[in-house]
């Protein structure tokens, strides 16, 4: 079976987040007024074959654990789609 995996990986709420307040910042000067708070972080499309949900879901799982995120730092989410 074919699988599509969109996989969300942003910091933890608790950790700063230079980036996004980098773009907060500088949201004003292009005049855009009133935004509270901006987050940055990645969006990552895996198509992958397996045997089942499960294992299609272990895969991810431990990509994400082992080579995409940094867990102690971010935190990760993602759908899983069967193509």
């Amino acid at each position: 079976m074919k699988f599509l995996a969109n996989i969300r990986i942003m910091p933890h709420a608790e950790l700063l987040d230079p980036q996004g307040k980098t773009v907060l910042k500088n949201l004003e000067s292009i005049d855009i007024k009133k935004v509270e708070d901006v987050r940055i972080g990645k969006f990552i499309t895996v198509k992958l074959e397996a045997d089942s949900v499960d294992q299609a879901k272990e895969k991810i799982e431990t990509s994400c654990k082992k080579l995409l995120a940094n867990v102690i730092m971010e935190k990760y989410e993602y759908d899983l789609v069967t193509l």
